[in-house]
């Protein structure tokens, strides 16, 4: 790790078509400093020009050593505004997903800065832990949230297909943004939504356990969707942390404190806007 790198990352990366679709209109980017998949929506096309427009955009991020949430949600706006002047026959009226991790220095502390809009998802696996660190934005999480269904039912609602946000596809809505304070062992794991529609929390946590290299978990996590029904396109990233920039200033060990102005009151360290519903989400 160099002097200006406060995380040092080895990661992994793998997609699939599935076995009911004809297009793969996921697309994702996996280069330091940023970690992001996007699920395109639409058909003929138009959600794949959709989801690669959007990771594009992020891509002129790669090789900074990090990345501040200014730079992200700068970056977001260009990405919007590039779908949403997709021309006719090429993309007009699609949208996309957006869920992933970028690279932030905080006086020197190494975050995860985490985006998301869609039912795309960001989990990590920490201190033998895996916790979902998105919010899927969709009917499904709304009843759950308003108490209507519980988990159970809501794996099987018609409507968990619905999503209430997106980049394009007419809507304008922003995404949630977190800081995590990262840890050296981190995984992190970002998937399209045809990943929990096949395999449920418990195997997604054994897999990412079971296998070492994050191409390897990656790749099986993929496979495994697949075999078991690949009824969407499937992507996973998987990154882990391999070293992180000291940790011993942090008043907690964790470095749980706000870390941006007190007038925004959107974006504080570690905190979650609502329990997330953890299967299923498909479109």
């Amino acid at each position: 790790m160099s002097d200006r790198d406060v995380i040092a990352v080895q990661c992994g990366a793998a997609t699939d078509t599935g076995l009911r679709r004809r297009l793969n209109e996921d697309s994702y980017i996996a280069a330091s400093p940023v970690f992001l998949v996007a699920d395109g929506m639409g058909g003929h096309h138009a959600g794949e020009v959709a989801s690669a427009a959007v990771i594009d955009e992020f891509a002129h991020l790669v090789g900074r050593p990090s990345v501040s949430v200014d730079d992200l949600r700068a970056t977001f706006d260009r990405a919007r505004a590039r779908v949403e002047q997709l021309p006719v026959g090429a993309g007009a009226g699609a949208g996309t997903t957006l869920s992933g991790v970028a690279i932030a220095d905080i006086d020197g502390d190494g975050y995860w800065l985490t985006i998301n809009v869609g039912d795309s998802r960001t989990y990590r696996l920490s201190d033998g832990e895996l916790e979902q660190i998105s919010v899927d934005h969709s009917v499904v999480q709304e009843l759950i949230d308003r108490g209507e269904l519980d988990i159970a039912q809501a794996s099987r609602d018609t409507r968990r297909n619905v999503i209430t946000r997106a980049i394009g596809a007419g809507s304008d809505a922003d995404p949630d943004y977190w800081l995590i304070p990262a840890e050296e062992g981190d995984r992190i794991l970002v998937c399209s939504d045809g990943l929990p529609t096949e395999l449920d929390v418990a195997r997604i946590d054994a897999i990412l356990r079971a296998e070492a290299h994050p191409q390897a978990a990656a790749t099986r996590l993929v496979h495994e969707a697949v075999l078991h029904g690949g009824r969407d396109n499937v992507t996973a990233l998987v990154v882990d942390a391999i070293s992180v920039g000291d940790a011993s200033c942090r008043p907690d060990g964790r470095g749980t404190q706000p870390v941006v102005p007190d007038e925004d009151d959107e974006l504080n360290a570690d905190t979650r806007p609502r329990t997330p519903y953890p299967t299923g989400g498909s479109r």
